[in-house]
């Protein structure tokens, strides 16, 4: 995952993971699940003979499609398993729109597709991860923000005092070169 640090936005190719591990669509299921075990995978992407990425296979889909079920995994393949179609992103596509489609479709994950190859996969878990700082670059950008306001309202607010050429009284003196002048002298100018 690459260094956020504070800026505008937060792009897919900045949590995704990459490669993405898959199996061909004609591997076993309980070839599949032995996979998914040893390297800790929540899900894997199913391919055709060509290398197209052709659906998802979720922890969810083992749980219902076979185990439910009680159907013996090595009877299966991982295209009889896998949903689809499999919900691909751009890897610069926003955080922020990924989440909200994440969240509309009910999907915890989605291939990452550039220039038609899947490139990697982001899953909630990955946007996750990064919320806390997403969170500490939102409050910083706020209070930069806030802090801007604070500095221009002092700069707009007039200031009262004697004025420092004429020594009269003022309840507007603006600087002018390091010189705090009233209204009248500041015509004079």
């Amino acid at each position: 995952m690459a260094e956020i640090g504070l800026r505008p936005r937060m792009l897919v190719k900045d949590v995704m993971t990459s490669p993405a591990v898959t199996v061909p669509e004609n591997t076993p299921i309980d070839k599949t699940a032995q996979l998914m075990s040893n390297d800790k995978l929540g899900c894997i992407i199913v391919t055709s003979k060509d290398g197209k990425a052709l659906g998802i296979i979720t922890e969810s889909d083992l749980v219902k499609r076979v185990l439910a079920k009680n159907i013996r995994p090595s009877k299966l393949t991982a295209k009889e398993v896998m949903s689809t179609p499999l919900i691909t992103v751009d890897p610069d596509e926003e955080l922020t729109e990924t989440a909200r489609r994440m969240s509309k479709l009910d999907v915890r994950r989605f291939g990452v597709m550039y220039k038609g190859n899947l490139v990697g996969i982001i899953a909630s878990r990955d946007i996750l991860a990064v919320t806390p700082e997403l969170l500490e670059n939102m409050q910083e950008k706020a209070r930069i923000g806030r802090t801007a306001e604070v500095e221009e309202e002092i700069e707009s607010t007039p200031l009262a005092g004697y004025c420092e050429q004429c020594g009269s009284w003022s309840d507007n003196l603006t600087d002018v070169e390091g010189t705090y002048l009233c209204e009248e002298c500041q015509l004079d100018i």
